[in-house]
């Protein structure tokens, strides 16, 4: 079989870069982007898009509609990495341990939304236990997460990192008007008949997320505790060579949660923390927002549907 091509649009962007050279040594793909002087040449763009064999989309969410809208080959299969798509009818959710047979259908997809970073750790925590019935659907969730400032793209990174950075804010909580674009995603994907609070933040580090929810046992069917929580996520995940389930043993011994300590890596980490006698439970999860927040997601759906060519 020939090499399949592989094109990167708005290889430029945060997430494109990282996608780059992740796929830059490798010899079993071509990968191609445009150059600089035709990276906005709506024409040139359309017939990149239509030469490959699959197509990276790391784009707003408008061009990236626009970019699908331009394809005409029937052969091309696409993953974008926008918010574009992530609830859309037709494109397959680029989570491969959603469920059991989820990795094949990205697999044979045409056309794969690769998770938000966000999403990646509230869906990972909420959908398995919704679905075995411990959270109702209709439960008041709230999700807290902390990301590192590459989260907000090139201008989070230039405000950090550019000259004058040292008045950049060591912390700071946005999306107050409660309406993220992430909330749709969650609800939609977490099986959540009611909107969840989402309250992000970014902190003066590049790259990595700590994310929260916040339950109260006592509105919880009769039974469930944090051992049923746990039991739970650790049966859905126990073929994920990507997602560890944290033991009981490893959550009591654990005072902090590091944001960073993923880094670098595809790896999703969640625990249940618990204290019994106030009736509360802690989900969280640990994951850097570039790698299976992004890149790292992409990279592991673009392999299965590489495989399955």
């Amino acid at each position: 079989m020939n090499q399949p091509i592989v094109f990167i649009d708005g290889d430029q962007g945060t997430t494109g870069l990282q996608i780059h050279t992740r796929l830059s040594g490798r010899t079993d793909l071509r990968l191609f982007t445009l150059p600089d002087v035709e990276r906005k040449d709506p024409r040139r763009r359309a017939e990149a898009i239509n030469a490959a064999d699959v197509a990276i989309l790391c784009l707003p969410d408008e061009p990236a509609r626009e970019a699908v809208g331009a394809i005409t080959n029937p052969s091309v299969r696409v993953i974008d990495a926008s918010s574009a798509h992530r609830t859309q009818e037709g494109w397959v959710y680029g989570f491969p341990e959603l469920d059991l047979g989820q990795a094949e259908r990205i697999a044979h997809a045409k056309r794969v939304s690769n998770p938000g970073c966000y999403p990646t750790g509230a869906i990972a925590l909420l959908w398995p236990l919704v679905k075995a019935g411990l959270i109702p659907a209709d439960y008041p969730i709230s999700v807290h997460a902390v990301s590192g400032y590459s989260g907000a793209g090139r201008a989070g990174i230039d405000l950090y990192e550019a000259p004058g950075s040292a008045a950049a804010p060591a912390f700071q909580v946005y999306g107050l008007g409660l309406s993220h674009k992430h909330v749709p995603e969650i609800q939609h994907h977490a099986g959540l008949s009611q909107r969840p609070f989402f309250v992000p933040a970014y902190g003066a580090f590049r790259q990595g997320i700590v994310l929260t929810i916040p339950l109260q046992l006592r509105l919880l069917p009769s039974g469930v505790n944090a051992k049923r929580l746990h039991e739970s996520l650790l049966r859905h995940y126990e073929e994920s060579s990507h997602v560890q389930v944290m033991s009981p043993e490893w959550a009591a011994a654990t005072t902090h949660l590091d944001p960073e300590a993923l880094n670098d890596s595809n790896e999703l980490r969640l625990a249940v923390f618990s204290n019994e006698a106030h009736g509360q439970v802690l989900l969280a999860a640990v994951f850097d927002n570039l790698g299976k927040g992004a890149s790292g997601a992409a990279m592991q759906n673009l392999d299965l549907m590489l495989r399955a060519m």
